[in-house]
């Protein structure tokens, strides 16, 4: 099973980052219900792993937190896209969370990513995109602040591969402290 682990946005955010769609050549954006924040991607993991896997996420324990999404960029640089995203206001509980999210797989042996994370949504993937053409929906955006959303669980999703795209399936929420169970 393809596996990753995401914060899901809801669904009036996920609207309204798709109003920043715009016509840019060679560029393919998310389907609406592929909009999440990703914590990490966990690749192919065997389905007989998947019981310990979630008895180990459940046991992380950290309170909720609220999210603001602002500003838009894009990785491998302006002159070389391939992928536009919009940025996520830096909050020390999300990082601690996608923390022990990574120190949790990497105790049930699943390997991660050298690089640090990064929160970001996805909200195109590029080919061949004009530079030009992608500086412009940057320079327009960079300004972007969504009303803030608060943070109650984050998932376990199966991704699985379509001939037109990838499709996110839920398989298990594990839900936040709230302050009344920190108590």
């Amino acid at each position: 099973m393809r596996l990753f682990i995401a914060i899901e946005i809801p669904e009036d955010l996920k609207k309204r980052l798709a109003r920043l769609r715009v016509d840019i050549p060679g560029c393919r954006w998310a389907a609406l219900e592929q909009i999440h924040l990703t914590l990490a991607f966990l690749g192919e993991v065997d389905e007989a792993r998947l019981e310990g896997l979630t008895a180990a996420l459940a046991r992380i324990r950290t309170p909720e937190f609220s999210l603001c999404l602002v500003g838009t960029g894009c990785f491998h640089g302006r002159q070389h896209p391939r992928v536009l995203w919009v940025g996520v206001e830096r909050e020390p509980r999300l990082e601690a969370l996608a923390a022990r999210v990574r120190t949790t797989l990497l105790a049930q042996d699943i390997p991660q990513e050298e690089r640090r994370f990064s929160a970001h949504i996805t909200l195109a993937r590029l080919k061949l995109a004009m530079p030009s053409e992608c500086a412009a929906f940057l320079d327009q955006h960079r300004n972007l602040k969504l009303p803030p959303f608060s943070v109650r669980d984050f998932r376990l999703f199966q991704s699985r591969l379509t001939p037109r795209s990838a499709e996110h399936i839920p398989l298990k929420t594990f839900p936040l402290k709230t302050r009344s169970r920190e108590k």
